[in-house]
């Protein structure tokens, strides 16, 4: 793919109207509820419990609504590829219909909220397929059909769709919807502080005391980037906290033993209206691959295409895949020039159901969002409504299934987790005697990083466009597995847990909330 021919960056975020500075807190905050992260998770707990009275404030690493949900293709759908048939093996029929009710309940309730705030976000009513080429697969998707039926979505079974080629056969459910993410958390962040909440952007929570109150420590990052001469923070004290950064920075719970990270890839092109699908579409085929459209303001329509996913860290040449993900496009679609290419990351549950609600078996006030499985716009939505009612102390029909302290469920789908652990520990002690990436630094070229040994260490190098190297320590600061470098993306990842590292070591992605340390060659 030609360098120069697109904007590397997420579509959302180059077009959404600039945000309202939200500076680092200047002193000690205390409030109801102090809500760590600032993504749609975050964003949609803070803003339900300030509707209800509560006193909140939100701390974001970076910008808010600007990470994992400023880059998702901003499905709002409550059909996630082939989950109602394993749910009705796994949960039972019930489970499934209350997966189903929470997602719906989901989306009705952000188009209730776009029309109430007055939000301009390029909502669209649509329908969402799960397709497939492959003949021997309709068998599983008139099952799946029936299972999503069953839990109560207007679900069927069809072989024809508005896609410019040929499908075997697909699962259709209507009644879902698509926006523009960061308009819509935008004008939420406006409506939080309203109603006397507060946002602090550049702010990093660093530690956790349980307790009544409970207490986080922070850390100031100074040129607005993320472990960029990071400083002590002032403490923030809350009855309650709600730890909503994607994948947890707290491993009191051990919940990263429950989550596997996935990340993937995402190209886009304008495209005539004419040749536009009007559905969103995906197939568990060819290494996923995922479609919708967004409007554009000169009446075209940009074609989004998602796929390629890996494990973070283990992905191998990405720049091979963001070709093979942009020949499949061309192929499907016809010539297109692209506008925009970017990655977005995920974090699957090992027993398939997100993990929403208490942080751990002892948690009192302490409460998470988690394991979205890429289906973090309507989960996140449905997550906020959630944790806003078990905080107020009321009741909500789903709460059990959502439960992070739940085990039954990982017992009996214990051979994912055992295949999650057995893949992070191949990754924890196969690296370590595997051969290092590049004999010595010479041999890095310009935009490329290996790890090198140096006077007896692994060291993560990258030199940079000018010629210059940059070494940090080659161990993650999340629990210590070796990083790889993502010359396609410019960072440094890790493949046990998903942590991404800035090339000179700052943190870009948790749950690693120290860079790597530098080193001297």
């Amino acid at each position: 793919m030609d360098d120069q021919a697109y904007i590397h960056g997420s579509y959302w975020l180059e077009t959404a109207p600039p945000a309202d500075p939200a500076p680092p807190p200047e002193g000690p905050v205390t409030v109801d509820v102090a809500v760590v992260g600032g993504g749609i998770a975050g964003l949609s707990t803070a803003w339900e419990l300030a509707r209800r009275g509560r006193s909140v404030a939100v701390l974001e690493a970076d910008r808010i609504a600007a990470g994992v949900t400023g880059h998702t293709t901003a499905k709002l759908s409550a059909q996630h590829t082939l989950i109602y048939d394993q749910l009705r093996r796994t949960r039972g029929p019930e489970g499934a219909r209350l997966y189903a009710h929470s997602q719906m309940d989901a989306i009705r309730h952000a188009a209730e909220t776009a029309e109430e705030l007055g939000i301009d976000c390029d909502w669209e009513d649509t329908e969402a397929f799960t397709y497939a080429e492959d003949p021997g697969r309709v068998k599983e998707l008139r099952s799946e059909a029936s299972a999503a039926r069953e839990a109560g979505l207007e679900a069927q079974f069809v072989t024809d769709t508005d896609l410019p080629f040929p499908v075997a056969g697909a699962v259709k459910v209507a009644g879902q919807a698509q926006f523009h993410p960061r308009k819509y958390l935008l004008a939420l962040a406006e409506d939080i502080r309203r109603l006397g909440g507060v946002i602090h952007e550049h702010t990093r929570v660093t530690g956790l005391s349980e307790g009544e109150p409970c207490v986080l420590t922070t850390e100031v990052l100074h040129g607005g980037q993320a472990g960029n001469g990071g400083s002590d923070g002032p403490e923030i004290t809350a009855r309650d906290v709600v730890v909503a950064t994607h994948y947890p920075v707290f491993d009191r719970a051990l919940l990263f033993t429950r989550l596997s990270p996935r990340r993937e890839l995402v190209l886009a092109a304008p495209v005539e209206a004419a040749r536009a699908p009007r559905g969103m579409y995906i197939t568990p085929e060819q290494n996923t691959r995922s479609v919708r459209t967004a409007p554009l303001p000169d009446g075209r329509r940009l074609l989004i295409v998602t796929g390629e996913h890996f494990t973070p860290g283990a992905g191998g040449d990405v720049e091979e895949r963001f070709d093979r993900l942009a020949g499949w496009a061309t192929e499907r679609f016809g010539p297109l020039t692209f506008s925009h290419r970017w990655a977005t990351q995920d974090n699957d549950p090992t027993d398939s159901v997100p993990l929403v609600g208490p942080l751990h078996p002892r948690a009192r006030h302490a409460y998470v969002a988690t394991g979205f499985a890429g289906w973090g716009m309507a989960t996140g939505i449905m997550s906020g409504r959630l944790l806003a009612e078990q905080i107020t102390g009321r009741e909500c029909p789903w709460s059990e299934l959502y439960d992070p302290r739940r085990i039954a469920s990982v017992v009996r789908e214990g051979g994912t987790f055992l295949k999650t652990q057995a893949e992070v520990a191949r990754h924890f002690v196969g690296d370590r005697v595997s051969t290092p990436g590049a004999s010595s630094v010479d041999q890095i070229a310009p935009g490329d990083g290996a790890i090198v040994r140096v006077n007896g260490e692994r060291c993560a190098v990258h030199r940079d466009a000018e010629g210059q190297v940059h070494a940090v320590s080659a161990r993650c600061t999340h629990l210590g597995c070796l990083v790889a470098f993502n010359r396609a993306e410019g960072a440094w990842e890790c493949p046990c847990h998903g942590s991404r590292f800035a090339p000179d070591g700052k943190v870009v992605q948790g749950p690693a909330v120290r860079p790597l340390e530098r080193r001297e060659l």
